[in-house]
């Protein structure tokens, strides 16, 4: 079976300034693929150009198909039939998303109507389905409230249901869990995993949170300063992370299991897209780093052991992470 998704050669430009070069992935039917990075390194800026959801200042090259749909340069309706139907998004903040002077109730009917072309009666019952699918308690009495009347998780959850809606094939979740406490997060990812398990649809969840990546995701691509540096399954690159990025990411997570120690920061700061390094753009701040990377930009590259690498001088093959996937701590 092929991709459902594949994006090749995906740059984006503002006003002339480049923040995504030449970004490569591919997202398979019913696969959990996990984005990570630092803020500002194109997660989200990857996938709101794949969807054509970027300003007009924005210059978008390269392809991103969706089975035979180029969606790059698409036109309008072809895009709002896929965004919403064959692909949802969840943003980061609900309180934002939703309109604070509709009732969530009519919000979802909209959706139904726009996605599935489900009205009145029809409309209402499937809106309340996917409200006791997504965990709303009493949706039935709840289904005529304002986003203000819910908290902030349930807000969470009725933009879940909403992207349910158009019964999407993908699902991408941009930070859905950043504004919640660690609970409500738990069980966000919790409901996450259960519909893409009951639903059989493809995840992509783009998340700062290596906890939450190991907990919901099959494979995690790292990006850094507007590229991938690393990909590979989830349990291999979190055990043994060979980036000298990755292995930073998670030296700098605290733990709360043996001895208390001090984190170990990644020096410097993520580097101006106006001014990027001539090499690597990692090098700066790469205890690793050798002449050629400060000259030279490594390509992304097929390894021997499955994962792909963009590095000239990766860390030691052999070499374990401290955390295994279910240790790391969020």
């Amino acid at each position: 079976m092929g991709n459902l998704v594949e994006i090749r050669d995906l740059s984006v430009a503002f006003d002339g300034v480049p923040v995504l070069h030449g970004v490569n992935l591919q997202v398979a039917p019913g696969e959990a693929l996990g984005l990570v990075g630092e803020s500002g390194c194109g997660k989200s800026v990857t996938w709101l150009a794949a969807l054509g959801l970027l300003p007009s200042k924005a210059t978008v090259t390269g392809s991103v198909t969706l089975g035979q749909a180029e969606l790059v340069d698409a036109p309008r309706p072809s895009l709002e039939n896929i965004r919403g139907g064959r692909i949802a998004m969840i943003f980061q903040d609900p309180s934002s998303a939703l309109n604070p002077v509709i009732r969530v109730g009519r919000q979802m009917m909209e959706a139904l109507k726009l996605h599935r072309d489900l009205r009145g009666d029809a409309a209402r019952k499937e809106a309340l389905r996917l409200m006791d699918l997504v965990g709303i308690p009493d949706a039935k009495n709840r289904f005529n409230l304002y986003p203000h009347e819910f908290s902030g998780g349930q807000c969470q959850r009725i933009m879940i249901a909403m992207a349910l809606a158009g019964e999407p094939d993908l699902l991408i979740a941009d930070e859905p869990t950043t504004a919640l406490d660690a609970t409500i997060q738990a069980q966000i990812l919790d409901l996450l995993a259960r519909l893409r398990a009951e639903m059989q649809m493809a995840t992509v969840f783009i998340s700062h949170d290596l906890g939450a990546v190991a907990q919901v995701c099959e494979r995690v691509c790292v990006m850094y300063a507007g590229r991938i540096v690393e990909q590979g399954p989830v349990e291999q690159l979190f055990s043994c992370p060979r980036h000298p990025y990755t292995r930073g990411l998670f030296d700098a997570i605290p733990r709360l299991d043996g001895p208390r120690a001090p984190l170990t920061p990644i020096p410097g700061t993520v580097p101006d897209p106006r001014n990027l390094p001539a090499g690597c753009a990692f090098a700066p701040r790469c205890s690793h780093a050798r002449d050629f990377c400060h000259n030279d930009r490594p390509d992304l590259l097929p390894q021997q052991d499955g994962r792909a690498l963009a590095c000239a001088y990766p860390l030691p093959e052999a070499r374990q992470h401290k955390a295994a996937p279910e240790q790391v701590t969020s």
